[in-house]
């Protein structure tokens, strides 16, 4: 089974994806996307949003790091993609499948669902730019509206020449609803394309991505979301490794800290760390009473004193 990071915008950025892969055997990561537009992105863009390529394009534990892109011009998909590449991104993934607004507001991200055939163009555009050897991938939803589109849009994006083709199974209509899930689409998505197929959404637990292979008939899944809600989710997914306890995502935490008040980060610190909270209350009460603690808080040095004093309180009744 392969079990991958998936991207999350101005969440799961590169300090996230550095500990989130220490602590599991993640096959691979993918980056927030880069939005392109008409021009040809420089170096510096990409170096910003992934570190990693300085190394490799890959974490410091190993972990391959893929490039996402945003955009729906093939040519300047194209380019940027070549840049990527050629900079170390270990593949480039295409973004067709965010629902924020904004993004599809300016005929990026899920909007493009609605036109397959420029989904065929973008992704032709850029599998002949990049070099052979570096996978192209797509991710994308159901649909815009209606989860039968999907085929349509698998085949465009076979038929471009994609390596293979990450399915979140929603429609950008259902956003993240719980019970608007829809794993057996995936499932005759594979009787449909001969392309590989990587199974997204509602994964929490072992048991959630068990269950999301059986219905799709995929032995690849993404986590995003949920990589947040319990930080070794890939190895209790991929290994079915027992949870990490509080007192553990307390040291984690702690570690997060200490990258994130480095030089002009720590300004962004409280905001950061708040953020992270909100994902972690959903499965650790205690994260949800110290979230209360904190929340009023704006600067880090008080914010750290209280994540050590929660670490002394709970050594105390160990």
């Amino acid at each position: 089974m392969r079990v991958i990071l998936g991207p999350m915008e101005g969440v799961l950025d590169h300090l996230m994806r550095e500990m989130l892969t220490e602590i599991n055997d993640y096959d691979l990561c993918v980056t927030e996307f880069i939005r392109i537009i008409d021009s040809l992105q420089p170096n510096s863009v990409f170096y910003r949003l992934c570190p990693e390529l300085h190394q490799g394009g890959k974490t410091r534990s190993g972990t391959p790091v893929r490039v996402q892109l945003l955009g729906q011009d093939p040519q300047w998909m194209a380019e940027n993609a070549h840049r990527a590449c050629n900079l170390g991104s270990a593949g480039i993934d295409i973004n067709f499948g965010c629902p924020a607004k904004a993004v599809n507001k300016s005929r990026g991200g899920a909007v493009l669902l609605k036109e397959p055939e420029l989904i065929y163009q973008i992704v032709k555009a850029t599998r002949a730019a990049v070099n052979p050897i570096k996978p192209v991938t797509a991710k994308v939803r159901l649909g815009w509206d209606d989860p039968q589109q999907c085929f349509e849009i698998a085949d465009a994006i076979a038929q471009a020449g994609a390596d293979e083709i990450v399915i979140h199974a929603r429609t950008k209509d259902d956003g993240y609803k719980a019970d608007t899930i829809k794993w057996d689409y995936i499932r005759q998505l594979r009787q449909h394309v001969t392309l590989p197929i990587i199974a997204n959404g509602e994964v929490w637990s072992n048991a959630d991505g068990q269950a999301c292979l059986a219905a799709t008939n995929t032995d690849a899944l993404m986590v995003c979301r949920g990589a947040l809600n319990l930080p070794n989710l890939g190895n209790v997914v991929k290994y079915n490794q027992a949870p990490m306890t509080w007192e553990q995502v307390l040291v984690l935490l702690l570690t997060y800290s200490q990258f994130e008040i480095k030089g002009d980060k720590g300004l962004y610190y409280p905001n950061r760390v708040k953020q992270w909270f909100a994902y972690l209350r959903h499965q650790y009460p205690q994260a949800k009473v110290l979230f209360t603690d904190i929340r009023c808080l704006n600067k880090a040095t008080p914010i750290i004193e209280r994540l050590e004093l929660a670490q002394q309180q709970l050594s105390l009744t160990v």
